[in-house]
């Protein structure tokens, strides 16, 4: 595999990053991954939009938006990825530099990486639904910015995995607020219900392609604060993101949602998805 790497394409086996670089030593950086349908980047110019967002908020200089697209566009050149589905992860930090709490030079030049890697979408998931498990929410207040710093990420889908389940949903002072690594969506009264974005939300660029399909669809959508002890009033529940897409929550903590199956809403928006991306390949 053909990766990127300051400025060069290469084999992943001859990138060497420095130990001094902030990344390693204090998640120092921000990171996107773009969807690939059959060599269509899918919604590139918000991902790109989203990690401008990122690199201002931590200040990290000398990123170009532009140039990142086109890092990831030539990945899959590289690795001949036109057909089938695959991902590109781009990750950038803030440099290597002695190590040192304080911020190094401005003119530190920021260390860029990219990986594209072939995706086998979800089969069985999409269709049956997944179960998820409910966490308390351990991670730090900036989680509207897609930082690398995951470790409370993956320690709650680590214990959602033990427990059987798919996905962990985080919950703050009683809200459910997202999954790990995917947005949550609820069903009530046949309105589409969605966490309101905040400091402890990441604005998914997949959760923001789902509600506008939702209301083109005629589906009424809310965004208000969802409760934990809601689950049981919820008609259905949903995962969507950039690799699960549009896929059921069937049950919660072991309890089923629903009735245990996929429910009628879910199934339109996985359809006005399925359709979604493939206007986006005819048009490009």
């Amino acid at each position: 595999m053909i990766v990127y790497y300051n400025g060069k394409y290469m084999p992943k086996s001859d990138v060497a990053i420095s130990p001094d670089d902030r990344g390693f030593l204090f998640a120092d950086g921000i990171y996107e991954v773009v969807r690939v349908y059959e060599g269509h980047l899918f919604r590139l110019a918000e991902h790109l939009k989203r990690l401008e967002t990122g690199v201002t908020a931590l200040g990290i200089g000398g990123v170009d938006p532009a140039q990142i697209g086109e890092i990831v566009a030539g990945l899959i050149e590289q690795n001949q990825l036109g057909q089938g589905d695959a991902t590109v992860y781009v990750q950038v930090t803030r440099g290597a530099a002695p190590r040192s709490h304080k911020f190094p030079p401005a003119n530190t030049p920021p260390t860029i990486y990219g990986e594209p890697k072939r995706l086998n979408p979800l089969v069985s998931e999409p269709e049956s639904g997944v179960g998820v498990l409910v966490v308390p929410d351990q991670r730090w207040a900036r989680c509207d910015l897609k930082t690398t710093g995951l470790l409370a990420n993956t320690i709650a889908h680590q214990r959602a995995f033990k427990a059987g389940a798919f996905e962990a949903i985080f919950c703050r002072d009683g809200m459910l607020m997202e999954g790990s690594h995917s947005s949550v969506m609820f069903v009530k009264n046949n309105t589409l219900l969605a966490p309101p974005l905040s400091n402890y939300i990441l604005p998914s660029v997949t959760r923001q392609v789902v509600l506008e399909l939702a209301a083109a669809a005629g589906i009424e959508v809310m965004l208000r604060p969802c409760r934990e002890d809601e689950l049981g009033e919820f008609q259905e529940a949903l995962l969507v993101g950039t690799t699960v897409e549009v896929t059921p929550i069937t049950s919660v903590d072991g309890r089923p949602i629903g009735g245990g199956k996929p429910g009628p809403v879910t199934r339109r928006l996985q359809a006005a998805f399925a359709e979604g991306v493939r206007r986006e390949r005819k048009a490009r």
